[in-house]
């Protein structure tokens, strides 16, 4: 006899319920679609341009050398004696620079010769100035005696206007040459003892404390611990004194002749140049300039800042 079973409609539910479920494999979906579900590369981000900065770095030199060409341009207009006008000065600019080194003769050079005589006569002095100013700012700034004696000296000469030094020069050296190096030693050589003797003095005492603990020589105070912290002090110094050195050469060629810079301006005055007085003028400022930029980047090099915690 088969007996029958009858499952209720809850059973039934439960039973289904428990069943395992086998899962049908998925069907490989299109190459297209995979390809699409890829994430997008995003777009290179690019650095937004501050067009206010850009041109509030641009327009007020632009401004300013507009400015100058404008008043150049009116005076030369109001001139009754042929002052040269801005492109009167241009067109002369070009003629002398497309032969700035020829010779023709030791008072007819080109401009070339001129300033790389000037900057010869400039290194010669500064050079000497630094051998000799940078180690007594060291010796003053480092002992009181050598400072309160020098700087009653300091004070009464460092004012002197440089062409005073000129005729003591040519007297002494009975030269023009040696008596414009010798001008440009005399007042280039205080910048460099001044700044290098306040970077002494204001040297850190724990540092000199800490130098006697360790009884350093004085050789090695020198070298380890004042050298490295008096250099931007140094260097602000040799800044100022290369920007004396450029201005007093230009005065002293003037008055000593040869060939130079200061030379080539009081000689085309005598005939009558002036638009290659201008052109010097601007010679003598590019020259200057790029001296200063090329020492404030060498004393940025050599600056350390301080690192805020």
């Amino acid at each position: 006899m088969v007996s029958a079973v009858f499952h209720s409609p809850l059973e039934a539910v439960a039973s289904q319920a428990t069943a395992p479920v086998v899962p049908k494999p998925a069907a490989a979906a299109p190459a297209a679609v995979v390809a699409s579900a890829a994430p997008a590369p995003e777009p290179r981000s690019r650095t937004p341009i501050d067009l206010r900065a850009f041109w509030m770095r641009v327009l007020p030199p632009l401004a300013g050398f507009g400015l100058l060409l404008l008043v150049w341009e009116l005076v030369a207009m109001k001139s009754t004696t042929g002052f040269p006008t801005p492109l009167a000065t241009w067109q002369q600019a070009v003629t002398v620079f497309s032969d700035p080194f020829y010779s023709k003769g030791p008072n007819d050079q080109g401009v070339g010769w001129n300033v790389l005589s000037s900057l010869q006569r400039v290194a010669l002095g500064f050079g000497l100035a630094a051998l000799v100013g940078i180690p007594a700012g060291f010796a003053i700034g480092r002992f009181e005696f050598l400072a309160r004696m020098f700087n009653p000296l300091i004070s009464l000469l460092r004012p002197v206007s440089p062409l005073a030094w000129l005729p003591i020069g040519l007297l002494v050296f009975k030269g023009a040459n040696p008596a414009a190096i010798w001008t440009i030693f005399i007042c280039s050589i205080w910048p460099m003892v001044i700044n290098t003797a306040v970077g002494v003095q204001r040297v850190p005492s724990d540092y000199m404390n800490v130098a006697k603990v360790l009884n350093l020589s004085e050789w090695k105070i020198l070298t380890k611990i004042l050298f490295p912290a008096v250099l931007p002090y140094m260097l602000t110094g040799v800044r100022l004194a290369v920007g004396t050195a450029w201005l007093v050469i230009v005065a002293a060629e003037m008055l000593t002749g040869g060939v130079g810079i200061g030379f080539w301006v009081w000689d085309e005055w005598n005939n009558l140049n002036v638009a290659n007085i201008i052109i010097a003028i601007f010679v003598i400022g590019i020259v200057g300039l790029v001296l200063e930029f090329a020492l404030i980047k060498l004393a940025t090099a050599f600056t350390f800042e301080e690192v805020k915690s």
